[in-house]
């Protein structure tokens, strides 16, 4: 199971889930461009003493993450889905994407998923901030498929 950033603004959420990704074991994709400089020493500050223990790859842009050969399915986080993530079946080498902080993704990607799934909310919100977005679906995701081996 692949976690997926497309085009993140905010290095603390990149961070965040450069953290989530190493301790529940699922890789990670950065398709930039990023709304910050992504360099070694920004890394190591955001992902702290865990980037050198994640599965992780950048990707230039969205033409090429799209062009390259994945396992899996693309699922697409996103509040315009109409399938609740606990109504998904998920399987191992799905790969979960989250869109931007402050535009989601463009139509084209919506397009390529090859499903979209949302998080139910009380009427009147309207979104999650996007590293807890994807922890919640990551860990459901992984509990179905039987990927979470913890510790506890």
């Amino acid at each position: 199971m692949r976690l997926v950033l497309f085009q993140p603004d905010i290095p603390q959420n990149a961070g965040t889930i450069m953290r989530l990704a190493a301790c529940l074991g699922a890789g990670l994709d950065i398709v930039e461009p990023c709304g910050f400089v992504l360099d070694d020493r920004r890394l190591r500050r955001a992902g702290m003493d865990y980037v050198d223990r994640l599965d992780w790859r950048r990707w230039p842009g969205w033409d090429t993450y799209r062009r390259a050969d994945h396992a899996g399915r693309l699922i697409l986080l996103t509040t315009r889905a109409a399938v609740a993530y606990t109504e998904w079946r998920f399987r191992a080498d799905d790969r979960l994407m989250v869109g931007s902080e402050s535009a989601g993704v463009p139509e084209e990607v919506h397009e390529a998923a090859d499903a979209r799934v949302a998080i139910p909310m009380r009427p009147g919100f309207r979104s999650l901030n996007v590293a807890v977005s994807a922890g919640i679906v990551l860990a459901e995701a992984l509990r179905q498929t039987g990927g979470l081996k913890t510790e506890v």
